[in-house]
């Protein structure tokens, strides 16, 4: 019985160490362009995601991001297969209000893509080459997860997301 006492504190304590202490457990920044890796740069003024993903993709819908998945229908090919130059759209969150826009630089495979957005919980500023990965149940992209640069760690938070909406407007008949 004593050992077994023992054996449970120490164990106890030895978790408590290894999660309070020193919090979540980093994995490395996934570096898939050899002398690259994620970065932020000011923008000359405050950016919002919207206004850089309209520019960098070509994708021409205003409105907030939590509008452009239904704005996109009939004007655009819209899916949830990743897509160089595509633009995924979260869904409005308690989080993210207004939903968010990231434009895809690179697929890694199907659950992991690289992309380039602005104004990702921070102060207009442009996130380049950061790395996103599909965490849903369904490899759907329903919901993901996103390389916190600041941190050099993935957020500790998944986020809600509808998928992808492809450059080059839909031929109307």
């Amino acid at each position: 019985m004593r050992n077994a006492l023992l054996i449970l504190s120490l164990s106890l304590l030895l978790a408590a160490c290894s999660t309070a202490q020193y919090g979540a457990v980093r994995s490395p920044a996934p570096n898939p362009v050899p002398g690259a890796a994620p970065r932020i740069v000011n923008a000359a003024a405050p950016l919002q995601c919207v206004a850089f993903a309209r520019t960098a993709s070509g994708v021409a819908i205003w409105g907030n991001a939590s509008t452009w998945w239904n704005s996109a229908a009939g004007r655009y090919r819209r899916g949830n297969r990743p897509a160089v130059g595509s633009v995924l759209v979260w869904r409005r969150s308690n989080r993210l209000r207004l939903g968010h826009l990231a434009v895809v630089t690179a697929v890694l495979d199907s659950r992991r893509i690289i992309a380039n957005h602005a104004n990702w919980l921070n102060r207009g500023q442009i996130h380049l080459g950061t790395p996103i990965v599909d965490v849903s149940r369904k490899n759907d992209w329903s919901e993901v997860r996103v390389w916190y640069t600041p941190g050099d760690s993935w957020g500790a938070r998944s986020y809600p997301a509808q998928g992808f909406i492809y450059p080059g407007q839909v031929a109307l008949n």
